[in-house]
């Protein structure tokens, strides 16, 4: 019943979930396509954009927690079909940016909006899927951003060659059309969504009482956690590491991806729809090592050298790419550091996911994201800062493998049999 019962969400909830963070995801990377433009058109010097790219993190940063008790009370349908409408509106109207205190402001309030999706679609896969299909769950789901890249930067690409046309710039036809999705598939939402098992009208009687009473068996069994205040979530050690742990990790895949664009055209001479392919080589290759290693997690119930070996080497890539000098060994480099991160997610989310439940689940999993995406602010600010201090990327490559080659001694430090009596 277990392989069915699971087979069939993944088959009804996944496709249409992975669409809505597509959207998600491209919304928040495509600054790093319009850059191409913008800047030059902005004049913003590499420390603006920088800055900019990862103003949205901090948004994101003091919005989750707050968004997740409210998903909590009032339901993934209508919590997700507003911010979904709000993001669109928001990431359309980066069309009207004139200066760099608009850029932060449009991404700040960027990532104030998105920041409640994530953290509550791990939640909601919590009240879905039992633990022995978690791992593969979210590594399937996150798969969203590489596809996204792997999507979006040859479309990416096809925008910016609008340049002028009807008055606009290529940028800004990026921004507008690229917006309007999550408009619509917002209110999509609002009639597509279940809250909750016992509404699907997909699941068999037979398959609605197997997985209540999985997941009741599962709350059981970690009875401790439901007792648990929000206050001792936060001050559990378990807990801020696996909020490091992510910390590293967002660092390196936003770090890249959020300059990903400029690296291609700073070592190469091709155009911006060139650039837009190139870029999709590491998404396309990191959606595949994503899945794989999820599915292998799940299936030896193995999750923190899962989460440390593709750290170690995402960090020696990350080396490699330093001393690059080739387009193509710094994007092999890239893509390799960039698979080994994102390989980290499904595995990664399986911890926290197994030791916390109620209450405590929706705080401590908006909080782990919300310090975790910090690294989302500081891997494009950082690179941004030293490139033009040193006019190189190497030096914020160092910076980031450094921190995601920690990640792996970190993740190791986490005793997952022990990390109950924290939460």
């Amino acid at each position: 019943m277990q392989s069915t019962v699971i087979s069939r969400l993944t088959w009804r909830l996944m496709p249409f979930l992975l669409l809505l963070y597509i959207v998600a995801y491209l919304d928040r990377i495509n600054v790093g396509f319009a850059a191409l433009q913008m800047r030059g058109e902005l004049k913003f010097s590499d420390n603006v954009y920088g800055l900019g790219a990862g103003m949205f993190f901090a948004g994101y940063f003091l919005f989750q927690v707050p968004s997740n008790l409210v998903l909590q009370r009032v339901g993934a349908r209508r919590w997700m079909c507003i911010l979904m409408m709000v993001w669109g509106v928001i990431s359309s109207s980066m069309i009207l940016v004139s200066n760099a205190r608009e850029f932060y402001l449009l991404r700040f309030l960027l990532g104030a909006a998105e920041a409640g999706f994530f953290p509550g679609m791990i939640l909601y896969f919590k009240s879905w899927f039992p633990e022995a299909g978690r791992a593969r769950t979210v590594g399937l789901f996150m798969t969203a951003g590489p596809i996204s890249g792997f999507i979006g930067g040859p479309i990416s690409g096809v925008l910016l060659n609008l340049h002028h046309l009807g008055g606009l710039s290529g940028w800004q036809w990026l921004f507008l059309l690229e917006g309007l999705p999550a408009v619509l598939l917002g209110a999509v939402v609002y009639f597509v969504l279940v809250d909750k098992p016992d509404e699907a009208k997909w699941l068999t009687p037979e398959q609605k009482s197997w997985l209540s009473e999985e997941l009741e068996r599962e709350k059981r069994v970690h009875v401790a956690e439901t007792r648990a205040s929000i206050w001792d979530v936060l001050a559990s050690p378990g807990i801020w590491l696996c909020a490091f742990v992510y910390f590293g990790l967002n660092t390196c895949t936003y770090g890249i991806s959020l300059w990903l664009p400029t690296l291609i055209k700073s070592i190469s001479s091709g155009g911006n729809l060139l650039v837009g392919f190139v870029s999709a080589i590491p998404y396309l290759l990191a959606a595949v090592t994503m899945v794989l290693v999820g599915l292998h997690s799940d299936r030896s119930a193995e999750r923190r050298w899962h989460v440390a070996i593709p750290a170690f080497v995402g960090g020696a890539a990350l080396l490699m790419a330093a001393f690059s000098t080739s387009l193509v060994m710094t994007m092999v480099a890239i893509s390799l550091a960039f698979l080994s991160a994102n390989s980290m997610t499904g595995p990664f989310w399986a911890i926290p996911t197994s030791f916390l439940q109620g209450t405590a689940a929706a705080a401590g999993i908006a909080f782990i994201n919300s310090i975790g995406n910090l690294g989302g602010f500081f891997g494009p600010t950082e690179i941004g800062y030293l490139r033009n201090l040193t006019g190189s990327f190497r030096g914020g490559f160092l910076v980031a493998g450094g921190t995601l080659a920690l990640c792996g001694f970190l993740i190791l430090l986490v005793r997952i049999q022990n990390a109950r009596r924290f939460s």
